[in-house]
């Protein structure tokens, strides 16, 4: 999970919201109707970016100290901050212009929001990427390997094994998509939401342009409306996507599992891996199951996130701070689970002879294209004639040929009917996998 620290940890978020406190002041003081302030020399916007750039752990301690007195976190870091720009002459006239007419929230929102986007943009896409990219190839490598599917557990239809991994691929394709287009909102509007003390110290700048412009300088999306948070419902449409792309994970996570089971994969050794303490043979799924399980744990998180973020009582209330502490728990067991998964289809060989035994055992899967080609030319009761012939039995190639034999239709048909095998019935399965 080492890719998400510089989102997430508690030294990342003190530095985001430093990030965002600099950046207002920055726009402040280059606001002409801000007559007290002066744009800042390129030297002093260079040690400003400093500041943001080589914010150390020990800088991030130093505010927790002052936290600890304060008892107040975004005040901490305020106090910080001009104890630091203090040392700076150009700047020390602008201190009392630091956190101007900004709530608490005002800079948490925007550090969060940079913090989803980023981490999103940098680390959770990528990762799915490789996943699906990963997927796509096999598909297109195992595109004609046919299969025989399980509807309900039960022999069904043949497939390949290509156009099942296309079927995931497509939807976890899909689900990144849905990630990636959730916009992540920001505000700052002060107490409630009204710029109440902006337009009190100057009533005759447009609060709500200049902070629309902030925002978007930020690379988010303003939200014009709010109490004194924003609502938080983009990131519950933000964390309901991840939870939707973890849920195709996790069906794809236990097909894996069930077809190792089945042999139609195949489970490469490690030397000096241990499957079982006491049965020497066993190679067991682990990383599949051990994606599923982060799988759980992620989308716990995800759901409770989605449910409760977006509720706040009358214009504010502390529960979603401390909820979306929990933020990158929940992306860090979700960035686990898509390697684990990754990690797992590594280690697979196809076992295409175990398949063809499978196909070769269930000849009575041909029911189906029987009745059809019946059906064609006006056989009556062509359903119940093949339920009786196979519902609950097993049919060879011989008892299937001499039913077809039998039937009223075209010599053509007939032939291509008794030519038919459990591996040839696939449809498209091959093509649509090839164009994954």
């Amino acid at each position: 999970m080492d890719p998400l620290r510089r989102y997430f940890s508690e030294q990342a978020l003190i530095s985001n919201r430093l990030r965002v406190e600099l950046s207002w002041l920055i726009a402040l003081a280059a606001e002409p109707a801000v007559k007290e302030l002066r744009p800042f020399s390129k030297g002093t916007r260079a040690d400003l970016d400093a500041l943001i750039a080589e914010f150390s752990a020990r800088d991030a301690e130093h505010i927790k100290n002052i936290e600890a007195q304060t008892n107040h976190d975004v005040k901490a870091l305020e106090y910080w901050l001009k104890s630091k720009l203090a040392n700076n002459r150009e700047v020390q006239r602008s201190l009392e212009f630091v956190h101007f007419a900004c709530t608490s929230e005002d800079i948490n929102n925007l550090a969060y929001g940079l913090m989803l986007q980023e981490s999103r943009v940098a680390v959770m896409i990528p990762a799915l990427d490789g996943l699906v990219r990963e997927l796509r190839r096999m598909a297109r490598v195992n595109a004609d390997v046919p299969m025989l599917s399980r509807t309900h557990g039960q022999p069904a239809s043949p497939t390949t094994l290509g156009k099942e991994l296309a079927n995931v691929a497509d939807r976890l394709r899909r689900a990144r998509d849905r990630i990636s287009n959730v916009q992540i909102l920001g505000k700052i509007n002060g107490a409630v939401g009204n710029y109440s003390a902006h337009t009190a110290a100057y009533p005759e700048v447009d609060w709500q342009r200049f902070s629309r412009r902030f925002v978007g300088s930020l690379g988010l999306t303003f939200n014009a409306y709010t109490t004194q948070i924003e609502p938080h419902d983009c990131y519950g449409e933000l964390f309901d996507a991840y939870a939707a792309a973890n849920t195709v994970l996790l069906d794809f996570n236990r097909d894996a599992w069930g077809y190792i089971s089945l042999g139609y994969f195949r489970q490469r050794a490690k030397a000096g891996e241990v499957g079982s303490s006491t049965m020497p043979h066993k190679v067991n799924p682990i990383d599949f199951e051990n994606s599923e399980g982060n799988v759980g744990i992620a989308n716990a998180l995800f759901r409770h996130l989605a449910d409760k973020l977006p509720v706040s009582r009358w214009q504010r209330d502390l529960s979603d701070s401390t909820a979306l502490r929990n933020a990158g728990v929940a992306l860090g067991h979700t960035l686990l689970a898509y390697n684990a998964c990754l990690r797992g289809l590594g280690k697979l060989d196809v076992d295409a002879e175990r398949m063809a035994d499978d196909l070769n055992g269930n000849w009575e899967v041909l029911a189906e294209p029987v009745q059809q080609v019946m059906r064609r030319y006006g056989v009556p009761d062509a359903y119940e004639r093949l339920k009786e012939l196979t519902r609950g039995k097993r049919l060879d190639r011989k008892g299937l040929a001499a039913f077809i034999s039998g039937l009223p239709i075209p010599k053509e048909a007939k032939k291509n009917l008794l030519a038919l095998t459990p591996a040839g019935y696939t449809g498209l399965a091959s093509s649509l996998a090839k164009k994954i």
